[in-house]
């Protein structure tokens, strides 16, 4: 089964947490270099591997007296401007060794909101691939605020799949995968190897933030693979700190659990919308408005709109509501709050004689619009 899920598998990336390269003496360097190990033999075999590393805050804030997460945004700032130098000079030597170059990309999630930016950064990526250098990418804490973060760097794994084009995502965790229940309290805990749809049920089974190093836990896990499997890549949660996990997984080995893509993935340009693009507003729409979305698969023109709340500009993402605050959608929006204030409730026809001019028909249009996920 794994053997068939691998066998078109070229381009991955790798996500590795704080916890598999911190342990209680402080940086594992032996860990580093044996990831790093790992990544260089599967670009000797072929493979492009893009990595998404946590642990910059982690490697700087022993240098500032910190135990534990920094207390507030300015420590985290400090710690990780101390430590991401530090973090790329324990990766640039592991590569060295096997004569193999990186890069650092750091990414807030502005980086990626902005169209224009989203593609400046795959060129990036895929010139850097294209001449044989990894790309090492973290978010870029020490700049980074609540509004533009990723919230952590699982979900900034599921973002750059889409980024790279990817066809794995494979999360290196301190744990072996997911369980049907949490096997540090229950040692009847059972791994489950292969999930087929993550469903509610599913997401049930993680629990909260359980380190002093990292910001996620299994539930920020199993939300990165939910965006990865949208946009039909494959992902698997393993242990990192078994030998050689990267390679035995992409030789088929049923480690981990792996989460099986959908079969029809959100297009590209769509899984941006849904995923990286930030809301900026939201739109109410009449019952009329929620069929014609939900069930036709239609745009949303001004007449189905009742209520607005904002600030948007045209080109921003919108969250979009039923009567009763449900949220039904996401798009890009085709006119600003002030604009569509004037022509809400009213006939696409009657958009020019009010404004003086028009963008089009649609206020959403259906695709630039994702449904509720």
């Amino acid at each position: 089964m794994r053997k068939e899920l691998v066998a078109q598998v070229k381009r991955v990336v790798v996500k590795v947490g704080s916890g598999v390269i911190f342990g209680r003496d402080g940086v594992d360097l032996a860990n580093i270099r044996a990831i790093s190990d790992d990544i260089c033999r599967l670009a000797g075999d072929g493979y492009e591997v893009l990595l998404v590393t946590s642990g910059a805050v982690a490697t700087g804030k022993g240098d500032l007296g910190i135990v534990g997460r920094p207390p507030t945004i300015a420590l985290k700032q400090a710690a990780a401007a101390i430590g991401q130098s530090r973090l790329m000079r324990f990766y640039k030597e592991a590569f060295r060794a096997h004569d193999r170059r990186v890069a650092q990309i750091l990414l807030t999630r502005d980086d990626l909101a902005n169209r224009k930016r989203f593609l400046n950064a795959r060129n990036t990526l895929m010139t850097l691939l294209e001449y044989g250098v990894t790309p090492i990418i973290n978010e870029n804490d020490t700049v980074v605020v609540d509004e533009i973060r990723f919230g952590d760097n699982d979900n900034l794994s599921a973002l750059i799949t889409n980024l790279a084009e990817a066809e794995l995502l494979v999360i290196l965790s301190d744990v072996d995968g997911l369980f049907d229940c949490n096997p540090k309290e229950n040692s009847h805990a059972r791994l489950m190897p292969l999930v087929e749809q993550i469903t509610p049920e599913i997401e049930a089974m993680a629990g909260g933030v359980d380190s002093e190093v990292g910001t996620g836990g299994m539930a920020s896990k199993i939300e990165a693979a939910k965006r990865a499997t949208l946009y039909g890549v494959g992902t698997v949660i393993v242990n990192g700190r078994l030998s050689g996990a990267l390679p035995r997984v992409l030789a088929g080995e049923e480690l981990g659990t792996w989460f099986r893509a959908v079969p029809d993935r959100l297009k590209a340009r769509k899984h941006w919308i849904a995923f990286t693009k930030k809301t900026q507003g939201t739109l109410f729409v009449d019952e009329g408005a929620r069929r014609a979305l939900l069930e036709k698969g239609k745009s949303l023109l001004p007449s189905g709109v009742t209520r607005l709340e904002g600030p948007f500009e045209r080109g921003d993402a919108v969250r979009i509501c039923d009567l009763d605050g449900r949220e039904l959608a996401k798009g890009v929006i085709n006119y600003s709050q002030q604009e569509l204030a004037l022509i809400m409730g009213r006939n696409s026809a009657d958009i020019e004689p009010i404004l003086g001019y028009k963008y089009g028909d649609e206020v959403v249009h259906r695709d630039n619009l994702v449904l509720k996920i």
